[in-house]
């Protein structure tokens, strides 16, 4: 078996045009750079050899290329992101065993050393086809809101289960609306895959949960397959899905 350098792993970034929270969303301007743009340059930091975008439009392959960000053309009609990038492990001819990070397109603060835990993680857990994030929630807001997504862990660092309901359940909690101790985790949507499971995954049936929760995570769970997971300690930078998202994050930016 061929040695695996840190930096021996590909970021996958998929974008597509039609969000219908904001429109054109992966062109959105960030202190004058497309928003996939700045998303690729944070990814860059990390220790990835390769940082690709997987566009379902001419535009972003146009604002990429204007910004010497490598990216591919893939379907219109994909379902969901992990379908996206399936197709582009395919055409970037990744071998099966290659470790791909997918880093969302709308997250232009993400931090470089998350993205290298997450490849690191998968990468010596031979038990786990796949590999992904979370931190401990802070606030009983944040626990209570299905919104934000909670995983909970088994001995080894594996997911038991991914869900929008507020668990674990403290069932003798003093008072009765105190978080439990250790603390839940929220769940982070940053995925490391081995390229062969990626390419396989889109075939799989959808789970039942999946639907119910909808969180195509479950997916993976409900075939048997297992989850590693990295938790750090420090909450991810906020993402865009509205227009006062970006508008955060701009002034963030701008160090306003």
């Amino acid at each position: 078996m061929s040695v695996v350098r840190d930096e021996d792993f590909t970021v996958l970034i998929p974008a597509r045009m039609s969000s219908t929270r904001l429109p054109n969303k992966p062109l959105a301007d960030i202190a004058g750079l497309p928003m996939v743009v700045r998303v690729a340059q944070r990814a860059a930091l990390s220790g990835a050899r390769r940082v690709v975008v997987a566009a379902d439009d001419d535009r972003i392959l146009l604002a990429c290329a204007r910004n010497n960000v490598e990216a591919v053309l893939t379907a219109k009609d994909h379902a969901n992101g992990s379908d996206r990038l399936a197709q582009a492990c395919t055409l970037l001819g990744l071998d099966g065993e290659d470790i791909v990070v997918n880093v969302q397109g709308d997250e232009p603060l993400i931090d470089p050393a998350l993205i290298d835990g997450c490849a690191k993680l998968l990468r010596v857990r031979d038990d786990c086809v796949m590999g992904t994030a979370a931190h401990a929630i802070e606030s009983e807001a944040d626990f209570r809101n299905p919104n934000v997504v909670k995983v909970v862990l088994d001995a080894a660092g594996r997911a038991l289960y991914f869900t929008r309901a507020s668990v674990p359940f403290w069932r003798d909690a003093v008072p009765p609306t105190a978080l439990p101790s250790p603390a839940p985790l929220r769940h982070i949507g940053l995925y490391a895959y081995r390229a062969g499971f990626l390419r396989r995954f889109p075939m799989l049936e959808t789970s039942p949960l999946e639907r119910i929760e909808s969180l195509e995570q479950l997916r993976v769970l409900w075939h048997g397959e297992r989850i590693a997971v990295h938790v750090t300690r420090r909450a991810p930078g906020p993402g865009v899905d509205t227009p006062e998202d970006l508008e955060r994050v701009r002034a963030l930016l701008a160090g306003g």
